[in-house]
């Protein structure tokens, strides 16, 4: 397969092109349904369950996913699961349509739409190092990670206003031919699936899975990476998710448009950490673009601590200008440093990882550092109840302090990379 050091890589456009379109129409109506479900009848905790199943399925589709992600064509799995996932949204722009929609087939739908992701995702991120070269792999993650971003910024505007305008029914029309416009973008690729000797049946699938696992085991280095990617969505992820939002309710006194804003800033951070990545993240240089996002990320994460703390409320207002631009400043930093940890570290395990273990070694450690999410949000919530917010974040802080240091000590002192 051609993998374009110079000019155009046609292959990775495709696949770009594919991923932008998909992530917009996937944008705008997630953006909308928890709207749609209380519209319909639904309950907090209805739209509570709707993105427990945006995640879950997910996960535990991965392990099994990577290893047909490494023993089947990934271009087709990546097309399939595309085309199935605008049948199942068209579908339910059909039943819109008619008036026969309802709370049931909407939480079937994303079962079925989040198992699907579960087999992209791998196949997706193990056939990249095959589109580009080596040393373009650091700017092509940068790259995919910043049009996702883009896709999150522009889409709440445009779902906003169709959905007023339009309903829902236009919102799923929307979101099922992007599906097949990515679909369609994808079957472009020109790429030449190298098939491999492997067991047949449940015992090969096992086996598969038992060979990703021990490589992670004996690979120091992803193993490491693997955990320190669950320590940041167990207790930096739920600050965003948790933390944030119960802060902002019970502690300040701003209008809700400025929680708009402040969510508006999050993905700007994201944005701007993810082509800075791109244009200065080199990939001689990764440990030094991880250690500097791991030590911006302890950074933002202390000053976050001690600016809700009661003291710092009292000293800064809690409904003037100057805390709520404090508060998201230090809101955009932490964002931006995120970036130069999850980019290079998909690049390390890219370029470490044999492409014959590529997608399983991917889906490991998605179902490792993901399942972190809904841990450390569960774990956050039933601290929150016994123990006081700021006091609540400022141990985590230290907690992430702590992993952090012993984890860039343990890579600079064997130089792994």
């Amino acid at each position: 397969m051609s993998r374009a050091r110079k000019g155009i890589n046609k292959n990775l456009m495709f696949l770009l092109l594919g991923r932008m379109v998909s992530d917009i129409g996937s944008s705008i109506q997630i953006m909308i349904m928890p709207l749609y479900i209380i519209d319909i009848g639904g309950t907090a905790g209805t739209v509570g369950l709707f993105s427990f199943l945006a995640l879950v399925p997910t996960l535990l589709v991965y392990p099994f996913a990577g290893v047909l992600g490494d023993r089947l064509n990934r271009k087709r799995i990546m097309v399939a699961s595309d085309f199935i996932s605008a049948v199942i949204i068209l579908l339910l722009a059909y039943v819109s349509y008619i008036d026969r929609i309802n709370l049931v087939l909407l939480l079937l739908a994303q079962v079925l739409v989040a198992l699907l992701y579960g087999f992209f995702d791998p196949a997706t991120k193990g056939m990249i190092p095959q589109l580009v070269a080596e040393d373009a792999l650091n700017k092509t993650n940068s790259k995919i990670a910043t049009l996702r971003i883009i896709s999150g910024l522009v889409s709440p505007m445009i779902a906003v206003t169709l959905y007023t305008s339009f309903g829902i029914t236009v919102l799923f029309l929307i979101n099922g031919i992007s599906f097949l416009i990515s679909g369609s973008s994808e079957m472009l690729i020109q790429y030449k699936h190298v098939k491999r000797e492997s067991i047949e049946g449940v015992q090969g699938i096992i086996s598969d899975l038992t060979e990703g696992v021990r490589y992670i085991q004996n690979s120091e280095l992803i193993g490491k990476l693997s955990v320190y990617f669950l320590m940041a969505f167990a207790f930096i992820q739920p600050v965003f998710a948790v933390v944030l939002p119960l802060f902002y309710r019970t502690k300040l006194n701003y209008p809700d448009t400025q929680y708009g804003l402040l969510q508006m800033i999050l993905l700007l951070g994201a944005l701007v950490g993810s082509i800075l990545v791109g244009m200065f993240g080199k990939e001689d240089k990764l440990r030094k673009s991880l250690s500097i996002g791991i030590g911006l990320t302890v950074c933002s994460m202390f000053i976050f601590s001690i600016i809700i703390f009661p003291q710092s409320l009292k000293a800064l207002g809690n409904d003037t200008l100057l805390y709520i631009a404090l508060l998201a400043s230090v809101l955009f930093v932490l964002y931006t440093s995120l970036m130069f940890i999850s980019i290079p570290v998909q690049t390390i395990i890219q370029k470490e990882t044999p492409n014959e273990y590529m997608s399983r070694i991917f889906s490991i450690v998605g179902m490792i550092s993901k399942g972190g999410m809904p841990i450390g949000a569960l774990v956050y919530g039933l601290i929150l109840e016994k123990l006081e917010i700021h006091l609540t974040v400022f141990t985590a802080t230290i907690v992430v302090m702590l992993i952090s240091i012993r984890f860039l000590a343990s890579i600079f002192k064997k130089q792994e990379f």
